[in-house]
């Protein structure tokens, strides 16, 4: 389960995949789940800040958000930073203030594993468990 939310720790997109599918190719397709009604009928679909952990500390992830014009806080791999070490150029920027705020995220996915449906994935299809999710 992958999921985004907003800053109350609400749902704001979802997307289930098979079990051992990496967390940084959903990227895109959690992005474009994101859909806030704003009064006059227009969704916002664009966030303007995404904290993330180090599971999508990419430069594809980065690329695509930077493509988007979304502002990010993701802190580095150990690895990229050895290997940024020794490459000229500016480091990605990180805000340790901002990333303390992730928490949201976690405590969000916490409430939704108290239920038990959710938290061990009975459902054999994708399709149900995204609307145990939902609801």
């Amino acid at each position: 389960m992958h999921l985004a939310c907003d800053q109350q720790g609400r749902p704001l997109s979802v997307v289930i995949t098979p079990g051992q599918r990496h967390e940084s190719t959903q990227v895109s397709a959690i992005l474009d789940g994101i859909r806030v009604p704003r009064p006059g009928g227009r969704f916002c679909k664009r966030p303007s800040h995404v904290i993330a952990d180090k599971g999508y500390s990419y430069p594809a992830c980065r690329q695509l958000l930077r493509r988007r014009g979304i502002r990010h806080t993701i802190p580095e791999r150990h690895d990229q930073r050895q290997r940024q070490a020794t490459r000229p150029g500016r480091p990605p920027m990180f805000d340790a203030a901002t990333y303390r705020r992730r928490n949201v995220v976690e405590r969000c996915v916490n409430r939704l594993k108290q239920w038990r449906g959710i938290a061990t994935r009975y459902e054999k299809r994708a399709v149900n468990y995204r609307a145990m999710v939902v609801i």
